[in-house]
């Protein structure tokens, strides 16, 4: 379907139709609404993981070094990932310039979850933090990225379903003005991780987490189960070489049920190893909380001691200031 092609939605009425572009101009440069949304989800799910830092016995720095490697890790991960799949596309003579042009879409949210994995781990084992309160951090940011990501999909008029006629069903209208009705697989994908983030933030608000870990193993499970669903309806789909399975539906079955199988090996094992996690570490004071978060095996105390000096010279360093001004009023 071309990315140009009008959208309706027939569910709102005969007069509710978009014709969006997919991007604007700012001083001869085309900037692309896709990599906004992507930079939305990262940005929206640093503020939320910066906000909630103690409920992963995390420092605001951590918080910013994952975002940070999530960025790097995760659009390279995603790009190989979507490239090994669409190898005549981007490796067939001519096409290496295709490599690049992140423009178009492109970009496949598995690969980009194995790659920045990756990169946590070998970040939990610089820092010497526990691996799990990383991952746990990176389940909630990847269901507010997802998301809010998944509406670049709606923009490039991509990720859609296979035709239906179901109430609910997305229109696009070619430029030689033939309409067909199609499944908003985008809209399922970006209503399910949304739901799945409610469920988890709920969650971590009414009940003690048990041990590092935890509320990543959900996210690999809700996720899983929704992308197996969704991946089915898809006409756009990655596939194994050589077959016609769906590559992010058969990840998406596996992981679903890995995480599932650890989930209650962990949960009939009786498994609680977090004393700093869950709602009452967020009550706590500071010095009560960079105590807890000392105890938690290989986390620097120095870190949190730091990030409270820093924060309260700056506070010190404004109120000098404003006194100063005063004076000079004065």
């Amino acid at each position: 379907m071309s990315p140009d092609a009008v959208i309706t939605f027939p569910l709102f009425g005969d007069g509710f139709v978009l014709n969006l572009p997919r991007f604007f101009t700012i001083f001869g440069f085309n900037i692309y609404y896709y990599g906004l949304f992507i930079v939305a989800g990262y940005s929206l799910a640093g503020v939320y993981l910066i906000k909630r830092k103690r409920l992963f016995g995390l420092t605001q720095d951590n918080i910013y070094d994952l975002v940070i490697l999530a960025i790097l890790f995760g659009l390279v991960g995603a790009r190989l990932y979507y490239m090994i799949f669409n190898f005549d596309r981007f490796f067939a003579p001519g096409q290496w310039g295709n490599i690049i042009r992140f423009r178009d879409g492109g970009l496949a949210v598995y690969g980009g979850i194995i790659a920045s994995g990756l990169a946590f781990i070998a970040y939990s084992r610089i820092k010497k933090l526990p691996l799990g309160s990383l991952l746990d951090a990176a389940g909630f940011g990847l269901f507010i990225g997802q998301a809010i990501g998944r509406w670049g999909n709606f923009i490039n008029r991509e990720a859609f379903g296979v035709e239906t006629d179901l109430p609910w069903k997305m229109g696009l209208t070619s430029a030689a003005g033939v309409t067909r009705y199609y499944h908003p697989a985008f809209l399922y994908e970006s209503f399910w991780n949304a739901a799945g983030l409610l469920i988890m933030h709920i969650f971590s608000k009414k009940s003690r987490t048990k041990y590092p870990g935890q509320y990543f193993l959900f996210y690999v499970a809700w996720y899983g189960l929704g992308r197996f669903m969704i991946e089915g309806l898809r006409t756009d789909s990655l596939l194994i070489p050589g077959t016609e399975l769906r590559a992010s539906q058969w990840l998406a079955a596996i992981s679903f049920v890995a995480a599932i199988a650890i989930l209650i090996y962990n949960h009939v094992r009786g498994k609680e190893t977090a004393p700093v996690y869950g709602e009452d570490a967020e009550d706590l004071e500071d010095d009560e909380y960079a105590e807890e978060l000392a105890e938690l095996d290989g986390t620097s105390l120095s870190d949190v001691n730091k990030e409270s000096k820093d924060e309260a010279d700056e506070e010190t360093e404004n109120e000098d200031t404003e006194s100063e001004d005063t004076e000079s009023e004065e």
